[in-house]
């Protein structure tokens, strides 16, 4: 289907944080936005008010008059609404358009020069912060994000000139394959959804592959610690990086007091004075990625260095709710092994010997299955562990894949409890937190806001 030929669209799964900011380029384009979704949320509702038509029943009765000519409706679908969704159905057996996701994403990184974040961590924030600094300067982006920046309250960026476009790539279901990235970072190849991939070596070959569709002339900025082997067209540029070496890396580096401070060495320009609005120490290694993405978009050291300072970060990703000498309180979205660790050892950096004591809710069964001893292993670096349910998202249980897994071993003499969530405004009533995470990519988040006024009533 032409672009031209759009005159509504139609998204199946329509509360996702990523078809969101899908729905927002049609909508700003004048385009009838359509959709369902299983369960109203705070997102769904704020589409409805911007223009969306959204219910919540599998239901074709439903489906909005404007998305029912199929020689001019688009049907944007998630990997994770069931083949046998009676809506789908319908759109299929009628003629529809009908496109995941990442399809198209694809075609948008064909049309314009799209500045890509793949990794099985980091890429949210990494892709918020490229965005926020070319949104900042003369260049300019359009950006479409995994998560709701906090310098603009949304995951939408556009921009009617710049010929830029800021994707987060997501292997999931191999997703990214769909784009064309003028340029990518790839910030982690830890494994991850081996329920769609199987091994550890069909992962890392996807992004392999993944690799081989940046455009000629274009550019690979890797982390320079990972296991994979990229793929790259004749004519596409190879960087690496890292906190301490590579070449993109930091040099100067102080970290303390709230304050993390650094230079950036590159081959593209050094850049004196770098300080991070949001000072965890694993935002060193993202902030020098979205650096690089920005520098080889032509964005000046001037407009880089107050952009880094300016950027407020991401809903769910170290999202600071509290911070005082007395309590500290904040969520992360961390969901894999590797993310629990490097999001547990940055907020121990920061905080010093403060007892750091982490909520964590397991985020699907298969992950738990597969990464259950991993989980147990970053766990373990917290000195309080409160442990949830599973989250089963699009799964069905699994016999014998329950939390206690990981609670099981847990290293010896940490403190640890299995709770279900609805105990947690209890807890925290109950007992006096220092340092409090709220860890994990299910609806354990839905509590922020009653924990956080829990904990302000004790200050």
């Amino acid at each position: 289907m032409k672009a031209e030929d759009i005159h509504s669209a139609y998204f199946v799964g329509a509360g996702g944080i990523g078809m969101s900011a899908i729905e927002r380029y049609f909508l700003s384009k004048g385009i009838a936005v359509g959709g369902y979704d299983r369960t109203p949320s705070e997102l769904t509702e704020k589409l409805r008010q911007e223009g969306a038509d959204i219910h919540y029943e599998d239901n074709t009765g439903l489906i909005p008059a404007a998305c029912l000519d199929a020689a001019h409706t688009l049907v944007v679908y998630t990997p994770a609404i069931p083949a046998d969704h009676t809506e789908l159905t319908y759109f299929r057996e009628h003629g529809f358009t009908v496109q995941k996701r990442a399809e198209v994403l694809g075609t948008l990184t064909r049309a314009a020069k799209g500045l890509c974040v793949a990794g099985t961590h980091g890429k949210t924030t990494t892709s918020a912060m490229t965005a926020h600094i070319l949104h900042q300067s003369p260049v300019g982006c359009n950006a479409f994000l995994g998560g709701i920046t906090k310098n603009y309250g949304t995951n939408y960026l556009l921009s009617a000139t710049s010929p830029y476009v800021v994707i987060e790539a997501d292997e999931f279901d191999r997703s990214f394959h769909h784009l064309r990235p003028y340029a990518s970072v790839i910030t982690a190849t830890d494994p991850d959804h081996l329920d769609i991939y199987g091994t550890e070596e069909a992962y890392l070959d996807s992004f392999r592959h993944y690799s081989s569709l940046i455009q000629p002339g274009g550019a690979l900025v890797i982390h320079r610690n990972l296991k994979m082997h990229e793929d790259l067209q004749p004519g596409v540029r190879r960087y690496d990086y890292s906190r301490d070496e590579g070449d993109f890396h930091a040099e100067n580096l102080c970290i303390g007091h709230g304050r993390i401070t650094f230079d950036l060495a590159s081959p593209l320009g050094n850049i004196e004075g770098i300080e991070l609005g949001v000072p965890v120490s694993i935002n060193v290694e993202n902030g020098i990625a979205a650096m690089a993405l920005a520098q080889l978009a032509g964005v000046g050291p001037d407009d880089i260095r107050a952009a880094m300072k300016s950027y407020a970060g991401v809903d769910r990703r170290f999202d600071f709710r509290i911070k005082n000498e007395r309590h500290v309180l904040l969520s992360d979205y961390a969901h894999h092994p590797a993310e629990l660790r490097q999001s547990i050892l940055s907020v121990r950096e920061v905080f010093g010997g403060r007892k750091l004591t982490g909520i964590f809710q397991p985020h699907l069964y298969t992950r738990t299955r597969d990464f259950y001893k991993e989980f147990a292993e970053s766990l373990s670096l917290l000195d309080e562990v409160i442990l949830l349910d599973i989250y089963p998202a699009r799964e069905l249980p699994i016999e014998g894949v329950t939390s206690r897994l990981i609670y099981d071993l847990l290293r010896p003499g940490i403190e640890k409890r299995l709770c279900h969530k609805e105990e947690l405004p209890g807890i925290v009533g109950r007992e006096d937190f220092d340092v409090l995470m709220v860890l994990g990519a299910g609806d354990v988040d839905n509590y922020m806001d009653e924990l956080a006024a829990i904990i302000d009533s004790k200050n």
